[in-house]
């Protein structure tokens, strides 16, 4: 196993474990608290990372394996993500959770998988402007950012927001 694949996925592994802390700890008040300026509720968003991870390691998947992206742009994403929010207006915390666990369970197991010559890889990017960016880049800007990045803008906006 790659050193580097590993180190990856643990950090994978932490920011998701991070999420699915703060995710039970919200009350129902702060679950369906609106996020500025994402305008989503934070229990849709912490769906919305969970419900992702397929998606993100499939695209490094697919650098790794020399392809490009293509069609992949923030149009696509602004409304794939419009579409989720509006589908899981609804969404439950323990479900939310479970999927969150499941699912970034299985990306680090894919992101284990990587060889450094995989993670090397790199191939032109729809998303950044057909960039020629490597797998590991990928993962990290994507499967291991997100939950980090959500994490700390609804940190920001419910340490400021009545608990109940």
């Amino acid at each position: 196993m790659s050193t580097r694949a590993e180190a990856l996925a643990k950090r994978i592994e932490q920011g998701a474990y991070a999420l699915a802390a703060f995710a039970e700890g919200l009350s129902d008040t702060q679950w369906h608290t609106v996020v500025p300026p994402d305008g989503r509720q934070a229990g849709v968003i912490i769906h919305h990372v969970a419900s992702v991870y397929p998606i993100e390691i499939h695209l490094a998947t697919q650098i790794a394996s020399g392809k490009r992206v293509e069609g992949v742009t923030w149009g696509v994403v602004a409304e794939m993500n419009a579409k989720h929010a509006h589908d899981q207006a609804a969404v439950g915390k323990q479900e939310t959770v479970e999927l969150l666990r499941r699912n970034s369970r299985s990306a680090a197991e894919a992101v284990r998988a990587f060889t450094d010559e995989q993670l090397d890889r790199a191939a032109p990017v729809s998303l950044n402007a057909d960039a020629p960016l490597t797998a590991q880049f990928l993962i990290e800007d994507h499967a291991l950012r997100h939950s980090w990045h959500h994490l700390a803008k609804m940190k920001a906006v419910l340490s400021r927001s009545p608990s109940e």
